[in-house]
């Protein structure tokens, strides 16, 4: 099955859909990653003030609370009014960044939040570790670990911060997030050391922790410092000369020599928490600036990406709509020059060839190269261009091979009106001389034989008058005065090789213009013959007339088998549309002569079934060609040759049939009465016979006795001398 079958612009148009379409969706795609950048950098600035600040106090609370308790642990007094209200802090802290950090909830990255809530749960179980504090069932080593597990939570917060897509801010923020590292390390060194102050030893466990505690902060202060770019270094190198650095350094190296030797803790590590919370403040501080300024940073980050998708949005959806202007504009023009070459090619084929052939075949003369323009004018695509050339070619070709045609066929005309003519003029000088060899001929067989002749030569002339009218001339033959339409249809039959199946009813009173009698005889003879040649050799053939409301009917009518409904119709399109003369079709000659003659003088004819189940043929002849006043006399010999018969009411029978003749009686359009032996020699007449006159319809006596040869010869030399004096009077 045939798929659906669509126009060309909808083809162009799913052509062009596709780039477009690709082009919109990467714009789209670009336009909302840059967007969505825009949108992380402008959330930094939230997440730092709901989630960032708030988390970095709950560790410092929680750092202070961590060396509060570990000092509580190391002393032997029972007050802790101090640790009280630094826990009563941490919790508040913690109850401020759940309740702040709800506010930046969709703007924190998920796995951030999920740090961030975790932190606030477990600072809500910090009750079995203060309690543990409280009754020193928790050594100063686990405590510490303890504290330092929490805030290891927070830090883990930090870690999943990295929202922003730009590289730079990313990696600025993670030293930022090792020195805030190093410097939980730096509290947790200082609540080891204030722990170790009341023994003035560490443990084996302890001098192993706070070993590592010192490389580990090292390595994490060297790593985030040196991470820094210049703005945000320089003041963590400040601070590395300043002497809150160098002194805690110091200290610092004292005690861990001393640990690894194994050694009391020096005499100045009193002075230790104070070196280290002075330390861890300044880290404090700078690392919040640091923060601070990350986040500021990331604000007119955003807003140059928003200015950049601002533009670029503006820049892409241009060019969509240019691309998109572009190639509809494109679609259209060539679409539009398509549909013109449709319309050029379809004018060609339905209303130019057509009118071409329709004049050719009316005889005139086209120039082929006015008839052949240029289909397609100014296309500047190449395609289209040469698309429309080949459509010329094959339209001048066209047109070329129809004036072919119409040359061919007015040639092959030429010669059918040649050839015809030559025949018309040897056929009429053949009946001129059969007419001067009746005339003095008396013997009755050669006479008959002439008549037989007579009669063929007569058929031919009319074959010969159907080639004229193939080549679309007239016969030479014409009447200039009305002939009576009896005549007309006598005249129509003895054309006819069977004329004595043959009946005419015509009417007397009316007449036909003396311009169109040779035609219609032709006509009625081409029927009256198709009549006979299609019905059984018993039956008879009707020819009746009469006037009607728009001119006179002639019918012709048989009693055959009859045509099939849908060749009935064929036949009655051609006798009303008489097609384009076709050399291979001459089986219907006779009809389409038909149709030619009816249509030069506006005649109508149509088949209809008959009655009898056999075909009637219908000619209307218009009311133009039909006369009703006086009617000159009808000369057969301008119409055709003398035959056996002058009409199909003189049926004449060859000699010795024992047939009777058969002769109109009166009227002064009628053929003239013949007068018995008025041609004959003086010495050839006998006296009349009695009996029955041989012009009556009466039959021969009631013996039913044949004519003699002497009657019959009788008969034909009245025949011939009636008809020698009616030429002569016509």
């Amino acid at each position: 099955m045939a798929g659906r079958k669509r126009s060309i612009r909808f083809k162009i148009f799913a052509i062009l859909l596709v780039p477009v379409t690709a082009l919109v969706v990467i714009w789209g795609f670009t336009a909302t990653l840059t967007v969505q950048r825009g949108l992380e950098l402008l959330r930094i600035q939230t997440v730092y003030d709901n989630v960032v600040v708030p988390t970095q106090t709950l560790i410092s609370e929680l750092q202070r609370e961590r060396f509060l308790s570990v000092h509580y642990l190391a002393t032997s007094g029972t007050s802790h009014s101090e640790l009280d209200d630094q826990r009563r802090r941490t919790d508040a802290a913690a109850e401020q960044l759940g309740r702040v950090s709800r506010n930046a909830a969709d703007e924190t990255p998920p796995a951030m939040r999920d740090r961030v809530e975790q932190l606030v749960r477990q600072v809500g179980r910090l009750d079995d570790v203060r309690d543990k504090v409280d009754d020193r069932s928790l050594s100063r080593l686990d405590a510490i670990e303890q504290y330092s597990d929490v805030a290891e939570i927070g830090f883990q917060a930090y870690d999943r911060l990295m929202i922003s897509p730009d590289l730079d801010l990313v990696e600025q923020t993670k030293a930022v997030i090792l020195i805030g590292r190093s410097r939980e390390i730096a509290s947790q060194q200082s609540a080891l050391v204030t722990g170790a102050q009341v023994t003035g030893r560490m443990s084996t466990d302890e001098r192993d922790a706070f070993s590592g505690l010192v490389g580990k902060r090292r390595l994490l202060y060297q790593l985030g410092v040196g991470q820094l770019d210049s703005e945000l270094g320089r003041p963590f190198l400040s601070l590395n000369a300043s002497p809150v650095y160098t002194t805690f350094l110091g200290m610092e190296n004292e005690v861990m020599t001393r640990v690894r030797a194994g050694q009391p803790l020096p005499p100045d590590a009193i002075a230790w928490p104070t070196s280290a919370e002075a330390l861890i403040h300044s880290l404090t501080d700078l690392s919040g600036s640091a923060s601070k300024t990350l986040a500021d940073r990331a604000v007119p980050l955003a807003r140059g990406v928003l200015w950049n998708i601002g533009i670029a949005g503006v820049l892409g959806l241009a060019a969509v709509l240019a691309t998109g202007f572009v190639s509809v504009r494109f679609a259209h023009r060539l679409t539009r020059e398509l549909i013109g070459l449709h319309t050029a090619a379809r004018t060609l084929a339905d209303q130019r060839l057509p009118s071409v052939v329709e004049r050719l075949r009316r005889g005139d003369d086209v120039d082929v190269a006015a008839e052949t323009p240029t289909l397609v004018e100014g296309s500047d695509t190449r395609e289209v261009e040469n698309l429309g050339q080949a459509f010329g070619s094959v339209q001048r070709t066209a047109v070329e091979a129809a004036v072919g045609q119409a040359d061919l066929r007015r040639g092959v005309n030429k010669v059918f009106l040649n050839l015809a003519r030559r025949s018309q003029s040897l056929l009429q000088r053949q009946l001129s001389m059969l007419d001067g060899l009746e005339q003095e001929i008396t013997d009755p067989d050669m006479l008959e034989r002439l008549f037989g002749v007579d009669h063929l030569t007569t058929r031919m002339r009319r074959h010969a008058e159907g080639l004229i009218i193939l080549s679309g001339a007239a016969p030479g033959r014409g009447w200039r005065d009305p002939v009576s339409l009896y005549d007309v249809a006598r005249a129509a039959v003895e054309e006819v090789e069977d004329y004595l199946r043959v009946d005419v009813q015509v009417p007397h009173g009316h007449a036909l213009a003396g311009a169109a009698v040779t035609d219609v005889v032709h006509l009625l003879a081409e029927l009256a013959e198709n009549a006979t040649i299609f019905s059984p050799p018993h039956t008879r053939v009707q020819i009746r007339g009469e006037m009607v409301a728009r001119g006179f009917a002639i019918e012709v009518e048989d009693r055959g088998l009859g045509v099939a409904p849908e060749e009935m119709h064929h036949l009655n399109e051609r006798l009303s549309n008489p097609p384009e003369f076709d050399l291979a079709d001459s089986d219907r000659l006779g009809l389409f002569v038909v149709g030619l003659l009816a249509r030069r003088h506006g005649i109508r004819v149509s088949l209809r079934p008959s009655p009898y189940g056999g075909t009637s043929a219908v000619v209307l002849l218009p009311k133009e060609l039909v006369v009703q006043n006086r009617v000159t006399d009808f000369s057969v010999e301008r119409l055709v040759p003398p035959a056996p018969a002058p009409a199909p009411a003189l049926a004449l029978t060859p000699l010795g049939d024992g047939a009777d003749e058969q002769a109109h009686d009166g009227g002064e359009d009628a053929l003239p009465r013949r007068v018995r032996q008025a041609s004959l020699a003086p010495q050839l007449r006998e006296e009349p016979r009695p009996g029955p006159d041989v012009w009556s319809r009466e039959e021969p006596g009631a013996g039913g006795e044949r004519r003699s040869d002497e009657e019959s010869r009788d008969l034909f030399s009245s025949f011939q001398s009636g008809w020698r004096r009616a030429q002569e009077e016509s």
